[in-house]
C-alpha cells in the first residue's frame, strides 16, 4: 500500500472512532455467523459457536467480526486523551492479503 492509501485508512478509522459507535456482541453458531457476513481471522479454526462483535448499527455499522472481545464499550473511548489511530507497519501476509499494525497515539 502507498503512504497515501495508509493515510486514507487512518482517516477513515479515526472518523469511525469520532462517531462514538456502540460496541456489542452476540453469540451465534459459527456457520450462521459467517452466513450473516461476520469476518474471521484467515486460517483460524472456530468451535461450534462464536462471539461476533459489531461496532455501530445500520447504516453506520463499520465492523462485524468474530473476536474474543473488545477493550471498549464504544469507539469514542479510543480517542481519550486526544489519541488517534496511526498505522505503524503494513505488509503482505499471504497472496492478496495485507496486514496492518496500528497503535493509538
Amino acid at each position: 500500500m502507498t503512504r497515501e492509501q495508509l493515510d486514507q485508512v487512518e482517516a477513515l478509522v479515526n472518523e469511525w472512532i469520532s462517531w462514538d459507535l456502540p460496541v456489542s456482541f452476540q453469540e451465534y453458531p459459527t456457520d450462521q455467523a459467517f452466513e450473516m457476513g461476520a469476518i474471521g481471522a484467515f486460517g483460524d479454526k472456530y468451535g461450534d459457536t462464536v462471539k461476533v462483535y459489531k461496532m455501530g448499527d445500520e447504516p453506520k455499522r463499520v465492523s462485524f467480526e468474530i473476536c474474543g472481545g473488545p477493550h471498549v464499550d464504544h469507539t469514542g473511548q479510543l480517542a481519550e486523551d486526544g489519541k488517534t489511530f496511526k498505522v505503524t507497519k503494513e505488509e503482505s501476509s499471504s497472496a492478496g492479503i495485507r496486514r496492518v499494525k496500528a497503535v493509538l497515539i
